[in-house]
């Protein structure tokens, strides 16, 4: 961390790297359903650059398509229809084709890597509706080249436009009947309703005689999104039109906005969908840790930390654990093979419950200190001054360490007991002056 101080004695001030940052989020409104052509709209409508667009998908080295994009209006809200015109076309693709194709497609890792978890996502519910394997599940309706474009086209839409984390509200459903190659089946179609049910997806009943949620993009929202509108401050909004006319606008909302890192000061246990990675490392020079460490951070990880093992023969070595959000999770592998010897990375899915926390500044005879809350079901119950202020103080003001780190921590305990939202805290990496 780099720390500035200015203005000593009388006014200055501390500052420093925080972890927390914004985060830019998509959260999908699906008031009519969706389906892939309605997220490409969207996203278009809401900033994509159809260019850039196309020039990410001309890596799937996939030959007999042109994406259009064109304005639609529908009971007076403006936005965007976008059309995947393709020329012949063997829709009947497996998914070991597709994978393959994918594969071998140079397309940007995180875009790759979506494509191949929606996909695979639509395989599993496939197979299990028709009871065959998954490998060898044909993709009728969503294997042509409209359906990879569109599928691979909304994760890289995501992808250029910044987005971090995905968002979803619960999709609108249809009724009745529809003509598909293995017959009439029902609204939902069975593949639609595996994919919510394998998600624990919420939807809503549209009361209308028409398919809204195609099984693509029921396989884009149930696998890119998690369903939950969290609290962020909107940056931009756009609308993606289906084809059909329906006695509402028919389109897909996306709204694009920015989440606080730190945890709201709130009154409930936060829980976020994390993963574990970790690494085992018994050839690598033990000072390369440090930067090893601080571009882990870098890329996006909530927490790292080291631990000794001893491997197979008696060797000792490192296990590296990074603690990160599941949408993080290609960049923090990316940052481990290229900064440390290891050549794999476990993953594993995590549960944690945290509290809420929020920093507040609190004026010593030295200078101002950060102090850090820890704040349980909507009140105070633990503070800690923040070090790296309490050295920088101590090392200018030529003052004892402990001394400045206890006369910050007995101003703070004027704060335990409180309520969160009473002592002027705030979540982000910039603190306010508060008065215990």
């Amino acid at each position: 961390m780099r720390y500035i101080l200015s203005g000593w004695p009388a006014d200055w001030s501390v500052m420093a790297k925080a972890r927390e940052r914004a985060v830019r989020i998509a959260w999908f409104d699906p008031f009519s359903g969706a389906s892939g052509d309605m997220v490409l709209g969207a996203l278009v409508d809401a900033g994509l650059s159809l260019d850039a667009l196309r020039e990410v998908l001309d890596g799937l080295r996939l030959p007999g398509w042109e994406l259009v994009a064109e304005p639609a209006v529908q009971h007076g809200i403006t936005g965007a229809r976008v059309r995947v015109l393709i020329e012949d076309d063997v829709p009947a693709r497996d998914w070991a084709i597709i994978r393959d194709l994918l594969e071998r497609a140079t397309l940007p890792e995180p875009v790759c890597a979506a494509a191949l978890a929606t996909f695979g996502s639509l395989a599993e519910a496939e197979a299990r509706v028709h009871g065959s394997d998954v490998d060898h599940v044909h993709f009728h309706e969503v294997g042509g080249v409209d359906a990879i474009i569109d599928i691979v086209g909304a994760a890289a839409g995501l992808h250029l436009l910044g987005v971090e984390r995905v968002y979803s509200g619960p999709p609108a459903l249809g009724r009745g009947f529809a003509r598909s190659r293995h017959g009439t089946i029902p609204v939902p179609a069975p593949a639609t309703v595996e994919l919510l049910a394998r998600a624990g997806a919420p939807s809503v009943d549209a009361d209308v005689q028409a398919e809204l949620l195609t099984p693509t993009g029921a396989a884009i929202l149930t696998t890119l999104a998690v369903f939950e509108r969290p609290p962020f401050r909107a940056t931009g909004v756009g609308y993606g039109f289906g084809q059909r006319e329906l006695p509402w606008p028919n389109a897909l909302r996306l709204w694009l906005g920015e989440l606080d890192e730190a945890a709201p000061a709130g009154g409930h246990p936060a829980r976020d969908d994390e993963l574990l990675l970790e690494a085992n490392i018994d050839d690598m020079n033990p000072e390369f840790y440090e930067l090893l460490i601080e571009r882990l951070f870098d890329s996006g990880a909530l927490d790292v930390f080291l631990t000794p093992i001893v491997m197979k023969r008696g060797r000792p070595a490192t296990k590296v654990s990074v603690i990160t959000a599941r949408d993080r999770r290609g960049a923090i592998e990316e940052t481990l093979f290229d900064n440390s010897s290891t050549f794999g990375v476990r993953a594993t899915p995590i549960d944690r419950t945290k509290t809420d926390r929020a920093w507040v500044t609190v004026a010593t005879r030295w200078g101002d200190v950060r102090l850090k809350l820890k704040i349980w079901r909507g009140r105070v119950i633990e503070v800690a001054p923040e070090y790296a202020d309490c050295l920088a103080i101590a090392r200018h003001a030529d003052a004892p360490l402990r001394l400045v780190y206890g006369e910050a921590m007995r101003i703070g305990d004027a704060f335990v007991g409180r309520r969160g939202e009473d002592v002027g805290a705030r979540t982000s990496g910039r603190s306010t002056m508060a008065k215990p």
